[in-house]
Formats: structure tokens, sequence, C-alpha cells
């Protein structure tokens, strides 16, 4: 891959991260910080989970109903040196009852697992979900997990990125597979064979590495996944049977995820990501492919102001009709040896100003308070026609809602 940086000098910087400040403080979104409960944990997702209509929140161990904001538990993990066992939830029928389960793993765990819901009266009682295996993966460096529609079949497969660049990385589906039961006491006791929802693998290939984005990188019509030593090239055929070619292309630590989007409107995607571990939020616009084959990019610098943006996020939080670029400070990425550890956490927004041909802002959300975790999930949780934000991480749970324009608050 060839990467072209243009540097952009430090006083435009200055003045643009002026203009943001001063946007946020006056002209800007006016956001509400609602801290919903101390609980160490990295994921999160939104959906109505008792049924009343209502968007609910699952953040780690707890869910949160829609208008009180209890905590109320779903299931309980361990943390391992600093890092609890929680690198995203999903909100997902697995058993086609019409309620939302969760569906979740963990950096270090080899199983994926679903955690049952068994309706409103039981999600509002205070129990712990029934916790159910999908998979023993047999992977232990799993970096951040996504379901998503690889198929197109309306039924979502599910995909772990590993930090270990040499862990292959695989692709899993949905399946019903019969499992032997032990039911019955005594001289009633038998073993029955029950249909129970699984996960079945499909390898991709043999590299991986921090980062995961989704998109087509070769603007050949095709979605292909993007990982730390390279992409994949998506087969033209069954994506299960079908090799998956894999593209060296560049060789680094991403965000999770990396988002392959066409920004610049010159009908060639391009890529958006976020130093995971150090400075910068960066976007390589697609520049076709090099002599030597490979894809080329020229690399602009978006914002250089904060460290640790693990998580990127598309919404359209001021209802203008063009989504923007949300990210913020991870918290205690690696507990607190990262660059940048001890600053400040920032939640922040960019806007693609398409008469300059760049990213604008950084435009302040939040600061001082609120950081992220491994995910930020969006939608109109009060239903004023504004996208409030959830964020999970190491210090807790927050939503900011978004009150739309005028003074921001905390």
């Amino acid at each position: 891959m060839t990467v072209t940086k243009r540097v952009i000098v430090a006083a435009v910087l200055l003045a643009v991260a002026t203009v943001a400040d001063r946007l946020s403080a006056a002209d800007g979104l006016r956001f509400e910080v609602r801290f919903l409960t101390v609980d160490t944990h990295e994921g999160c997702d939104v959906g109505d989970v008792d049924g009343d209509g209502k968007l609910d929140v699952v953040a780690g161990r707890n869910w949160y109903r829609n208008g009180d904001w209890i905590p109320r538990p779903v299931r309980q993990f361990g943390d391992v040196n600093g890092y609890a066992e929680s690198n995203g939830d999903f909100l997902y029928d697995v058993n086609g009852d019409g309620r939302l389960d969760v569906v979740a793993g963990g950096f270090f765990d080899r199983e994926v697992c679903w955690y049952e819901n068994r309706g409103r009266e039981h999600v509002l009682s205070g129990q712990l979900w029934p916790k159910h295996v999908l998979a023993d993966t047999g992977q232990t460096t799993n970096e951040i997990s996504f379901l998503r529609d690889f198929d197109g079949d309306g039924k979502p497969e599910w995909i772990t990125n590993q930090w270990n660049r040499s862990a292959p990385l695989k692709l899993w589906r949905f399946a019903m597979r019969g499992v032997p039961q032990v039911v019955g006491k005594g001289a009633n006791r038998k073993t029955i064979i029950r249909q129970q929802p699984v996960l079945v693998a499909s390898e991709i290939g043999p590299a991986n590495g921090h980062g995961i984005g989704f998109g087509d990188i070769n603007n050949d019509g095709r979605e292909d996944i993007l990982v730390g030593r390279g992409w994949y090239e998506r087969p033209n055929g069954d994506i299960f049977t079908q090799p998956w070619r894999f593209h060296p292309d560049w060789d680094g630590h991403f965000s999770c995820p990396m988002f392959v989007r066409d920004v610049d409107g010159d009908e060639r995607n391009d890529i958006v990501w976020g130093n995971p571990h150090d400075y910068g939020v960066f976007v390589w616009f697609g520049r076709g492919v090099g002599e030597d084959g490979k894809l080329k990019f020229e690399q602009h610098v978006i914002d250089r102001s904060f460290s640790q943006a693990h998580c990127l996020h598309f919404a359209d939080i001021d209802a203008d009709g063009q989504e923007e670029l949300i990210t913020g400070k991870r918290i205690r990425a690696h507990n607190g040896r990262d660059p940048g550890a001890a600053d400040p956490p920032v939640i922040v927004y960019y806007e693609w100003d398409r008469s300059q041909g760049a990213f604008r802002g950084p435009v302040i959300i939040e600061r001082g308070v609120v950081g992220t975790g491994l995910q930020i999930r969006s939608a109109d949780l009060d239903g004023n026609g504004y996208v409030d934000l959830v964020l999970p991480g190491k210090e807790g749970t927050q939503i900011l809602f978004n009150h739309g324009p005028g003074p921001s608050r905390r």
C-alpha cells in the first residue's frame, strides 16, 4: 500500500479547534449527561428489552429500562488484570421467540454465549437471564466482536477481531443443532435430543491484527473485510465455502471499527480510522491501485488532540440529513499505559465540509467526565427527534441526551 501523508500546519489545526469549541459552547447541540451506574465494561446496545415499545439500553452486567433507567441484572462476568470480560454487547432474538436476547463474548473467554430474555415479568424481576453457550471458539485474544449480516439473508453472522496478528479470522453462522439433555429424575430420568442455537465457523483466513472494518474497499461491488494486517477480498460466490483472497496492503494498529465509505464523493471508497492506543484520527482517501498492485491512499489528519480513539461511530447527530463522525478517548484502554492515558476523557464529533474537502472539528460534546469503551450506540431514546448517545466504559455507563441546538450543559 502507498500512503501519501499531507501535513496540516498547527495554526490551521488550532483555528479549527477554536471554532469547534465556540460552536459547542454557543451555536452547537445541547447535551445532558445521564450517569446510569458504575460498572466496568466495554460494550452496549439499544433495543426494546421489555416489550413496551420504548428503546432500552443493555450494557455489561445490566440493562436499563427507558424512563427510570434503573440497572437490572442480565449477566455476570469477571475481570482479568484490569480488563472486564466484556468487549461487545448485542441484542438479537436468538431463539426466535420475538424477544431480544443478549449475545456477548469476552477478551480472553473462548466461549460466545447468549442470555435468554424470558419476557417482561422475568426481566423486570431482577433475576439473571439464563446463560447458554453458542460456541467454544478456541480463541483467547478477542479484541472486539460484531454481529453483521454478511450474506444478506436477514440473519446476522458473528465475527471477532483478534489482536493476535496470526490468529485466524473466522465467520460464525447461527444454526440449530441437536444437543443431548438429561431430563427427569429417578426411574423417569432419560436423555433427549433438544434443538438449541449454536454458532458454526467458517475460516476466512490466517491473518488478523488490531482493527476491523467492513466495506467495498476495492470498489468491485462486494463487501470486503479489513483487519490490522491488510484486507480480505470477498469472493464472487458463497462466502462460507469460497476462499477470501488476503491482501497485505498495510500493517498497523487500527480502531474498531474502521469505516469504509466514499467520504469525498469521488466514487472511490476511503478509510476513516482512529489510533486506538496513541494520538490521532485519520482518513485515507482512496487513490486507486499502485504499480505494485496494492491499493493507494492519501492520508489526511482529522485530529490529533486526544489519544485512544478506539471506537468510531457515524450518526446524524444534528438532524441535518448528513452523518457526522463521532468518537472519543477510551477510558484506560491499556490500563494507563498508552500515550495520553492521563489526559481528560472527551467525546467529540466532526462534520464533513464538502466545500473544503475535509472534516471540520472537533466539536466537543463532553469533556472531563465521559469517555468511551469499545462501542458507541446512537438512537433517539427520549423521542425528541435528536439522536442520543450511549457510552459504556471502565468508569460506567452514560447516556448523552441530545436536546438539540442551544448552549451545552452537563
